[in-house]
């Protein structure tokens, strides 16, 4: 079983309305062009220095899908449910909360704004 994760680089006074459109937007494959927001590339490589998703892989790598799905506004994680996932949700929102971004949990529907 996984657990789903979208960290989003949007304006913090987007609605909750928009940040999922803009998650669903992304599921489908229609990513925009243009720079990536620096902000992404900082969580990024942040969270893969920790839990890389690309070979060679750890034994105790939490990712159920690899390499994450990176794009010039977002990640997509999916990760295993359960006991591994807890320490990589506290960095995910640690991080977040470090470069200013938004995070979406398609199980509840819900959306996060870690603040420092």
């Amino acid at each position: 079983m996984s657990f789903d994760l979208d960290v989003v680089a949007i304006d913090r006074a987007a609605s909750d309305d928009v940040v999922r459109a803009m998650v669903e937007r992304c599921g489908s494959g229609q990513h925009p062009e243009g720079e990536l927001d620096e902000r992404i590339v900082g969580f990024y490589e942040s969270l893969r220095a920790r839990y890389p998703d690309f070979p060679p892989y750890p034994d105790d790598s939490p990712w159920m899908s690899m390499p994450l799905d990176v794009g010039i506004d977002h990640v997509s994680i999916s990760m295993s449910f359960g006991q591994r996932s807890d320490p990589v949700i506290e960095l995910v929102v640690d991080l977040a909360a470090r470069y200013g971004l938004t995070i979406y949990d398609p199980q509840f529907e819900e959306v996060a704004r870690p603040q420092r």
